[in-house]
């Protein structure tokens, strides 16, 4: 049999090459997947395969080291951070990331996320929120909205009773370490670009030694929230996104 000459022309998407064959844990619909394609992009891109460590702690993400063919270190609940700083400090040439969920950074991680960006170590947080406990049950997170029903809200979030939501990327902001500072998504085509776009220009500002950098994705949580996707998307546009708006939040240099 004569062998047949396949040429691929114009080629206009490929599965990321650093993104495995393992199939994803993630509810169709989730934002995760999404942005683990980005991350395997940026690295790929960079040149970075060979000299990246990522941290995951628990969480929705906790099997993040499964699909992203880089070096992982597994984190205790919260303490992402921490790992990355010593990982960082021990390996000052590498590119070191965490990739965290609300209920992970902004809770039992607080402590640890405000000293890393208060110490300004050259690190990359990817903070993923969705305002709820994805994993364990759909519970009120710290990102969680006023009046928002979660599992353990069932009659929304009252502030009386819960407390406040409240701003990560924005209270870091006000942190001389923490340098570059920005809120996307990635639920339109658009968004996922700048979010793309968002991630690369952290790892560069963390390669450059430019102290702490946060890439915060608003993301949805169709499970958790019990709509479909595309109610899930709607939700977000019309709730979260007028809570936890989009776009650079602070971009600076380490003070002198």
């Amino acid at each position: 049999m004569a062998e047949v000459e396949i040429k691929v022309e114009n080629l206009v998407y490929a599965k990321p090459r650093l993104i495995t064959d393992i199939v994803m844990h993630y509810c169709p619909g989730c934002s995760h997947g999404t942005v683990h394609k980005l991350i395997a992009e940026v690295i790929d891109e960079m040149g970075l395969e060979d000299s990246t460590i990522a941290v995951s702690p628990v969480g929705c993400s906790v099997f993040a080291y499964n699909y992203i063919d880089v070096d992982w270190i597994e984190a205790a609940h919260g303490r992402a951070c921490a790992v990355a700083t010593a990982a960082k400090r021990l390996h000052p040439e590498n590119l070191v990331f965490t990739y965290q969920g609300d209920g992970d950074l902004a809770a039992i991680g607080t402590a640890e996320t405000i000293h890393a960006a208060a110490r300004g170590e050259n690190i990359v947080t990817i903070f993923i929120n969705n305002a709820i406990y994805g994993m364990t049950g759909g519970q009120m997170s710290p990102t969680t909205l006023l009046g928002m029903k979660t599992a353990t809200t069932p009659y929304g979030r009252d502030a009386a009773l819960n407390g406040f939501p409240y701003k990560v990327s924005d209270m870091l902001a006000h942190l001389d370490g923490a340098t570059y500072i920005t809120r996307q998504s990635v639920h339109t085509p658009a968004n996922v670009r700048k979010c793309k776009k968002a991630i690369r220009k952290a790892f560069e500002n963390s390669l450059a030694g430019n102290g702490y950098s946060m890439v915060e994705v608003v993301a949805t949580c169709n499970s958790g929230w019990k709509m479909s996707p595309v109610e899930a998307n709607k939700w977000m546009e019309e709730n979260l996104l007028p809570a936890y708006p989009l776009g650079d939040i602070k971009c600076t240099t380490l003070p002198k």
